[in-house]
């Protein structure tokens, strides 16, 4: 492109480039707006269904599916991080270089079009000084013929004087002189204007279009790499965003139904003892009957007791109606195993306030020590008040640990007293699996027999084997274990078919409770037998 008529065609293109330029720019800078509202939404979304409370004071924080599905609301809000970091690399690589080289563009492109108009505008002044001289070059030809045949009519005019005559020469003589300067200017005009317009067709115009085409292709070049910058904003966080989804899936994998099933059995744990059989009132006459072992209405001197309407019952605390709580300091509202727990994190909260008041004590202290051996540094006398005060906290939270540690020592003995209830009550355990469960229909008749005609137990029978059938039941083939435990308590088998086992002690579960308390389990350095259920934490294979 190189002839002066197509200047406008080129002036429309890079306008047209430029302006493509700014609308790619617009394009992105709204992108970077949908991805900024994307990550603020995906950021309160975690925010809603994250778990208010702090996870120490939260029980649901303990099961593993709670825990995977915070896992998740971490990812997505790190997935979120990821877009608003998209979003602030297109905004400044993009949006805020391409806008300001933009502006460079427009800049060069007016001043190359200004230097293409002012080298018009000569040409076309060169060419109307031409048009000019021409005009009056020719002019001056028709003057100077004019006045050279008004001349001639008056020498041949013998009317005419000598003085007409003479003045009519020098008219045509000056009127041709005229004529001559107006050609040669016209002629030095035109030599002017022609070399002028080839310096602008072949030189000047050529010069500017090349600046253009270059500015051209420079933007679009610019734009090309701009184009590139959306696609590479996008996979710089590619490697992090298959992070953010790979935790995703590992806390999917992460649950744990079983485990968690234990930690709802750990957490609301009572610790009562379990209630003994319901005993049959007869209400169509009174009549006495023989104490049970398993009775919940044995009187304690063995004496019988009257069955009738005027008979205060016993609620049973499974079914028995909840009044409202009052909440005490010392958890006594809360069942046993329950209140023991508490009391647990409450001492083990305030031992560790304890030491960190201890700990301050000494710092202060010390401060005290280097303000009186370097008393520029400080008055000793300002950490008097903190001192004080560390040391009423000391004193407050000692009291509050022997308070609870007091509390705490009760609780576990209503804990052990339960469960050392809970065994009395099966003095004689079910027989082993190799026969039918002692709830199963077929010994319904003979059960209700033994329970009517059964003796209140004597000293001596305190001291008879617990499970009379063990040594019958080890003597079979050993079976593989079902599942894995672990001793919560420490229990001493001292009766025939226990087996005693110290507290967090790895056991192989060989049989399940089959609803009368107790557990068969194998110890690793060799021995089965039967232990309390409720001093076992189970996991079945």
């Amino acid at each position: 492109m190189c002839s002066g008529d197509q200047f406008e065609v080129l002036e429309r293109h890079t306008q047209w480039g430029l302006d493509l330029l700014d609308r790619y720019v617009k394009f992105v800078k709204e992108r970077t707006e949908v991805e900024q509202a994307y990550a603020k939404q995906l950021r309160s979304l975690v925010k809603k269904y994250l778990p208010k409370r702090p996870a120490k004071d939260d029980p649901e924080s303990k099961f593993s599916q709670q825990q995977s599905f915070v896992q998740i609301l971490q990812e997505v809000n790190d997935f979120a991080g990821q877009r608003e970091l998209v979003a602030e690399n297109l905004s400044v690589r993009v949006c805020l270089e391409l806008t300001k080289y933009s502006q460079e563009m427009k800049q060069e492109r007016k001043m190359h079009f200004q230097e293409g108009r002012r080298a018009q505008q000569q040409l076309e002044n060169g060419f109307k000084q031409l048009e000019n001289s021409k005009r009056k070059f020719e002019r001056d030809c028709r003057e100077a013929e004019k006045a050279a045949q008004t001349a001639e009519r008056l020498d041949q005019d013998i009317n005419a004087t000598k003085a007409d005559v003479e003045k009519a020469k020098q008219q045509a003589h000056l009127r041709s002189h005229m004529a001559e300067e107006s050609k040669n200017e016209y002629a030095a005009q035109l030599q002017r204007f022609n070399r002028d317009q080839a310096h602008f067709y072949f030189s000047q115009m050529p010069q500017i279009f090349d600046k253009l085409q270059d500015m051209d292709e420079r933007r679009a070049t610019r734009l090309g790499a701009g184009y590139g910058l959306l696609s590479e904003a996008e996979l710089e966080v590619v490697p992090i965003i298959a992070k953010c989804l790979e935790g995703m899936k590992v806390a999917a994998n992460a649950v744990d139904p079983k485990n968690d099933s234990q930690v709802l059995i750990e957490l609301h744990k009572s610790g009562f003892a379990r209630p003994g059989d319901v005993e049959f009132e007869d209400f169509s006459q009174p009549m006495n009957r023989a104490p049970s072992d398993s009775s919940l209405g044995t009187p304690s001197e063995g004496r019988p007791e009257l069955r009738g309407p005027g008979r205060i019952r016993t609620k049973r605390w499974p079914f028995g109606k909840k009044n409202k709580t009052v909440v005490t300091e010392d958890f006594s509202h809360l069942p046993p195993e329950q209140q023991r727990k508490r009391l647990q994190q409450q001492l083990e909260e305030r031992s560790r306030e304890l030491q960190k008041e201890v700990d301050q004590r000494e710092a202060l202290k010390k401060m005290k020590d280097v303000y009186e051996k370097t008393p520029q540094m400080g008055d000793p006398a300002s950490l008097e008040p903190q001192i004080a005060e560390t040391l009423s906290n000391i004193e407050r939270l000692k009291l509050d640990v022997q308070k609870y540690e007091a509390w705490l020592a009760e609780a576990e003995s209503r804990v052990l007293s339960n469960r050392g209830d809970s065994l009395s009550r099966h003095a004689r355990p079910p027989d082993p699996p190799a026969s039918a469960p002692p709830d199963s229909s077929s010994n319904s008749g003979s059960q209700d027999t033994k329970e009517s005609s059964e003796e209140p137990p004597s000293e001596e029978s305190q001291d008879t084997p617990i499970y009379t059938e063990f040594d019958e039941d080890f003597e079979e083939e050993p079976t593989s274990p079902i599942g894995h435990c672990v001793a919560i308590y420490h229990f001493e088998g001292s009766s025939e078919g226990t087996i005693s086992m110290a507290e967090g002690e790895d056991l192989s579960l060989m049989e399940e409770d089959k609803g009368d308390g107790w557990t068969r389990v194998r110890r690793k350095e060799g021995g089965e037998g039967y232990v309390p259920t409720s001093y076992l934490r189970v996991t079945l294979n």
